[in-house]
């Protein structure tokens, strides 16, 4: 009696773009589901070899040992500013900016807009986990209305510390940007989405169509005081109704590409 042979099949495998190194993040962090979906663009798009990422200062600062590409550190919220330079001087390269909430929306918000403004053939993932991350959990220009942090320990309170920032609709609104979206890391499908925004993300910077931003909705477990799964939760029924997911900004040229 012969056993029968058991087929096998890969069903994932570690993207090339992101090198096989631990990472700095907390558990349950969806920073590398971030990464993981930025590899996976870059090896299915071919680019990796004139791809040039730029790291913003905050949790995702060490993002040049994760990414198999080169890589620089720009100062805090200057990656908008020093990707243009880079895109400028060496125009056939993929530049890609990665920058969380409190570097984008607080020191760095006169370089994104502006960057936008300008249409800068460049591609921004903002990662957007509505606190300060690496620095202790402080409250950021994301922090939803009531949310607990080391530094509104009652709540955010609007009425002395204004309304979070929405800077995916605040982005749409110039002229200079092509493509600009918010997706979720909270669930599979949501991550199966955001992956599709992140690839047309790049498509739009290869065929020279403008400036191009998805922000992702991220969870950060440690600083909430919550478990992963917790967290996963409180995105989908806290963050999603403060930040609904959509395309704000979606450029007829853009329309008109394909992306499977």
């Amino acid at each position: 009696m012969t056993t029968p042979q058991v087929q096998r099949q890969i069903v994932y495998r570690r993207p090339k773009a992101l090198n096989d190194v631990p990472t700095h993040y907390c558990p349950g962090c969806t920073h590398g589901i971030a990464h993981r979906l930025v590899a996976e663009v870059l090896d299915e798009m071919g680019v990796i070899e004139k791809t040039i990422g730029v790291a913003s200062v905050g949790c995702s600062v060490f993002g040049y040992n994760y990414f198999e590409c080169d890589f620089v550190e720009a100062p805090h919220g200057r990656a908008p500013a020093m990707a243009t330079g880079i895109k400028r001087v060496i125009p056939d390269s993929i530049v890609f900016t990665y920058q969380g909430d409190g570097d984008l929306v607080s020191i760095g918000m006169g370089e994104i807009t502006h960057a936008a403004a300008r249409g800068e053939n460049i591609t921004v993932v903002f990662i957007n986990n509505a606190i300060y991350g690496m620095t202790g959990g402080q409250m950021a220009p994301t922090t939803l209305p009531g949310q607990k942090t080391t530094s509104s320990q009652n709540g955010r309170d609007v009425k002395r510390m204004g309304y979070p920032i929405r800077m995916s609709e605040m982005l749409a609104t110039l002229d200079g940007a092509s493509y600009v979206v918010r997706r979720s890391l909270h669930d599979p499908a949501n991550i199966r989405k955001a992956k599709k925004a992140i690839r047309t993300a790049f498509e739009v910077q290869h065929q020279g169509l403008g400036f191009s931003l998805v922000e992702l909705l991220s969870t950060c477990p440690i600083n909430w005081g919550m478990s992963p799964v917790e967290a996963l939760k409180w995105v989908e029924e806290h963050m999603v109704p403060v930040y609904p997911l959509g395309d704000y900004k979606v450029s007829p040229t853009v329309a008109a590409l394909r992306i499977r």
